[in-house]
């Protein structure tokens, strides 16, 4: 080959603007093709840990970020009755020592919003609905809904869990549930409340379910996100209008900080938590996947977006030097296929882990936390430093 390659983006979410920007920075014929009439994400807050952070960073955008995020003190388990801490790991001044860059939690919207400004706005097609993908040798083609298609190099999906371009590859059936289903909203705040809520990410565990909330909007909102387990749900989905009242119902005897927090919700929303095993691969050919579409995670690591993040620097940096695609997807998937996999893996494990049910077994793990807590902050805790320390910038250098 001796052009640049030419590539198509099927989602316009976190992971498929983070791929866009990455090859745009990089002088590379990108077109994005998101279903949505405009480009308005949905969702609540977002805990930006070290690793995405650096890839921010990298794309020149962490002034925008800082702006209009919040630096959270520490990570902070507490117990859901009491609300004694079982567990503190600091954040403000570690995290730039240990990993190389900041935690910092930020609105969804907002993420989304600052990504969005790296597209040039002629590579972005909307209410382009995806229905099916394919390829010859030289090129893969993308159809769409009013009849529309478009040939590329190399066609991305990065069109969510329920990902139109992995069925097509691949033929998956639906996505298995859990057994967990989560509360969503944000709580504004005229200025923060200190104590009615920590400048932390705090981790309410209790028997089956747990609760984290931490500021977002530079200290304006409180983000929370509330899972509990369930026998069965229905719809997967990041928009079932729910209300505070059933919030409220599915956390009886917890600590009045997050029953008044609770109250103070207008806006709620529920869905289901869905998950995937790892695959073996997520390329055939000239397509391949990106982000939810390829390894859709349970959150209980709060690495879903930078999952996506790290996918779509890694896939730019390497096509922007790559020349030929198979090739290239081949790299890619060597690089973030491991990655991914044990993210995914593990953050299942904390599931586990903070749902403890019987009593006995929850003492069992405060005491764990509390020991491996005195011996170092950071061994314990959400045992996430493996997962912070990583650096998508140096992995993609070494394809």
């Amino acid at each position: 080959m001796n052009h640049r390659l030419q590539v198509g983006i099927i989602g316009g979410g976190i992971g498929g603007l983070t791929l866009a920007g990455t090859l745009a920075r990089r002088g590379i014929p990108v077109r994005l093709f998101e279903r949505a009439p405009a480009f308005v994400e949905v969702g609540a807050g977002i805990q930006m840990t070290p690793n995405a952070v650096k890839v921010i960073r990298q794309l020149g955008l962490w002034d925008d970020l800082r702006r209009v995020s919040f630096l959270p003190q520490s990570i902070v388990a507490r117990d859901w009755r009491t609300g004694r801490v079982n567990f503190r790991t600091p954040l403000v001044e570690e995290c730039p020592r240990l990993y190389g860059a900041e935690f910092f939690h930020v609105h969804r919207a907002d993420l989304h919003r600052i990504l969005l400004s790296l597209l040039p706005a002629s590579a972005a097609t909307l209410s382009a609905t995806c229905i099916s993908v394919s390829q010859t040798d030289q090129r893969a083609c993308a159809e769409f809904a009013d009849g529309s298609h478009f040939e590329a190099d190399l066609i991305v999906g990065a069109d969510g869990i329920q990902s139109t371009v992995r069925k097509t590859l691949f033929g998956d059936g639906a996505p298995r549930f859990t057994g967990n289903m989560c509360w969503r909203t944000v709580v504004p705040f005229e200025k923060p409340e200190w104590e009615l809520v920590s400048p932390d990410s705090s981790f309410w565990l209790g028997p089956k379910g747990h609760v984290v909330t931490y500021y977002v909007s530079a200290g304006r909102a409180v983000n929370v996100v509330a899972i509990r387990e369930a026998e069965a749900w229905t719809a997967e989905s990041w928009n079932v209008l729910s209300s505070r009242e059933e919030l409220l119902a599915g956390y009886p005897g917890w600590h009045p900080n997050v029953l008044q927090l609770f109250a103070m919700a207008d806006n709620v929303f529920k869905w289901g938590l869905f998950d995937r095993d790892p695959m073996e691969a997520w390329s055939s050919g000239r397509i391949t996947l990106l982000g939810d579409a390829a390894h859709p995670m349970l959150p209980f690591l709060s690495q879903g977006a930078a999952m996506a993040i790290e996918d779509g620097y890694v896939l730019g940096s390497i096509l922007a030097e790559e020349l030929d695609p198979i090739l290239a997807l081949k790299k890619y998937e060597a690089l973030r296929l491991p990655r991914t996999s044990r993210v995914q893996l593990e953050s299942r494990k904390r599931g586990e882990t903070y749902h403890a049910a019987s009593t006995l077994k929850r003492l069992y793990r405060d005491a764990w936390y509390w020991v491996k807590q005195k011996i170092d902050p950071h061994s314990g805790g959400l045992q996430a430093s493996w997962v912070y320390s990583y650096d998508a910038i140096s992995e993609a250098q070494r394809q």
